[in-house]
């Protein structure tokens, strides 16, 4: 077993305790194990984020940019070790832990441009001999929370752009899954990032969680993961001053309308709803049919789901990858029977996969449900696993409707040869994320994203637009008359 050290004020370190890190393909042996850090070592990171920032703020852009560059190089240049890693501790497949690890290395690449770009704009002033501008500067020492379904590309997203503006990071990765993000961190601090500009927190989050969110040095606060830990962060941070950028939960819906390419359709649908096992934020995870072409998209859908294999990651021609953990396995079985108790129909799937090699691992198999109601809870709470539920509706606007009735708002999708639906759909989708013709998936690192309603918080992801949470902006008026 394989022991990792974490990253603190510059230093690989360790300390007397251990979390074990599982292969969700069997998890009878740990793989490999990383420190377990304390409140006092928490503490010390934020004692190292604090000096890290007084350094890296008034550090050049240009050598800000160059850290990243050659960051995204050493990624590129490991990316085979690293997809295993992903592999490993995640489970997705190896094509897709690739995909990951080079997404990872875009965002370096990306926020490293936007790091030697302008960073205000000269303004009118009208007073006479007075030239005034806005300025953008860092906000501080901001803590990022990740999750265990993307475990390298979340981290790059929150970090790249952070760090490119000036800021210092704590970072804290998913206990599940926090060998990729000491991977990250390591291509950065190889890079000649400097001490204390990152910190990495591996640990319990119930034993150091007051440590971490409760530090005065704390600007802001970026979070990936479920609606009901995001809104205790929001709470506990009511009477502060801290931003709090949330990419919370989702339901997303992809809609066929009567007139839309059926195969095309199809396979778009299976490959939103059934990569990383549905373990996507932005996976589609119900699906809308206009009631003629129901039983044939059906058809057609439930072909394409069960030509998908189920396998380890590691192997090649599998498809469908294990979910991450038991918990996670065990939380969608629970779902899935919750469903069927409230009436709904499993076309295909609908239970876990222990056959042979997969008797110790963490597999479902990829589950079509009919028979769904805009009540049940299958069609309402977000489930995070291989599940889609159908439901047939009588035109486009009962189809928008049903879209809209979620408390989430992330992403959705429309198939229709009609551009006037196209737009229209683009126009009344209460979604951060409008997709036509394609998946609800696969958002590059320069398009702005994020979700409505109880999907997010405001601040967007990627982009420009996300160093609307990492910077704060300064108005400056020179007087140079007499």
């Amino acid at each position: 077993m394989r022991t990792l050290e974490t990253l603190s004020g510059g230093a690989w370190i360790t300390t007397g305790d251990w979390i074990d890190v599982h292969d969700p393909a069997d998890v009878r042996t740990p793989l490999a194990r990383v420190p377990a850090l304390a409140a006092k070592d928490v503490t010390r990171a934020y004692d190292h984020a604090e000096s890290g920032f007084a350094h890296w703020k008034r550090t050049s852009p240009f050598e800000r940019a160059r850290v990243l560059t050659d960051a995204a190089r050493l990624i590129r240049e490991r990316v085979e070790a690293i997809a295993a890693d992903v592999t490993a501790e995640n489970g997705k497949t190896l094509a897709e832990a690739r995909g990951e690890t080079l997404k990872a290395a875009d965002f370096l690449e990306y926020y490293a441009g936007l790091a030697r770009q302008g960073y205000g704009t000269l303004l009118n002033d009208a007073r006479p001999d007075h030239r005034t501008h806005t300025q953008r500067e860092p906000i501080g020492v901001i803590l990022v929370i990740s999750p265990w379904n993307d475990p390298l590309i979340t981290p790059a997203r929150k970090l790249a752009p952070l760090l490119a503006a000036g800021n210092a990071a704590l970072f804290k990765p998913a206990t599940e899954t926090p060998l990729s993000g000491l991977l990250f961190a390591r291509a950065l601090h190889d890079a000649g990032l400097p001490a204390g500009v990152l910190n990495v927190v591996t640990g319990r989050t119930a034993e150091i969680e007051e440590a971490l969110l409760d530090d005065p040095r704390i600007a802001g606060i970026t979070f990936t993961g479920s609606n009901a830990v995001g809104n205790r962060i929001r709470r506990r941070l009511a009477d502060r001053t801290v931003r709090f950028q949330g990419e919370l939960g989702g339901k997303n819906a992809s809609v066929i309308l009567r007139d839309a390419d059926l195969p095309a359709a199809a396979r778009a649908v299976v490959a939103a709803s059934f990569g990383q096992a549905g373990q996507r934020c932005t996976a589609t995870s119900r699906v809308v049919v206009e009631q003629p072409v129901y039983e044939e998209f059906t058809r057609l859908l439930v072909a394409e789901v069960e030509a998908l294999r189920v396998g380890p990651g590691t192997d090649p021609a599998v498809t469908l990858c294990p979910l991450s953990s038991p918990r996670q396995r065990d939380a969608v079985l629970a779902d899935l029977a919750h469903a069927v108790a409230q009436g709904a129909t499993v076309l295909t799937g609908g239970r876990a996969d222990t056959e042979g090699p997969r008797a110790h691992g963490c597999y479902v198999l990829p589950t079509v449900l009919a028979d769904v109601t805009p009540e049940s809870a299958i069609w309402r709470a977000e489930v995070f696993g291989p599940v889609l539920a159908l439901r047939a509706v009588d035109g486009f606007d009962a189809a928008v409707d049903a879209v809209n009735d979620s408390p989430f708002g992330l992403a959705a999708a429309v198939f229709t040869r009609d551009l006037g639906h196209a737009h229209r759909f683009a126009d009344e989708a209460e979604c951060g994320q409008v997709a036509v013709n394609t998946t609800t998936t696969g958002w590059d690192v320069h398009l702005p994203f994020g979700g409505f309603h109880d999907s997010g918080t405001g601040y967007k992801e990627q982009g420009e637009e996300v160093l609307r949470f990492s910077t704060r902006i300064k108005t400056v008026a020179v007087h140079f008359g007499a």
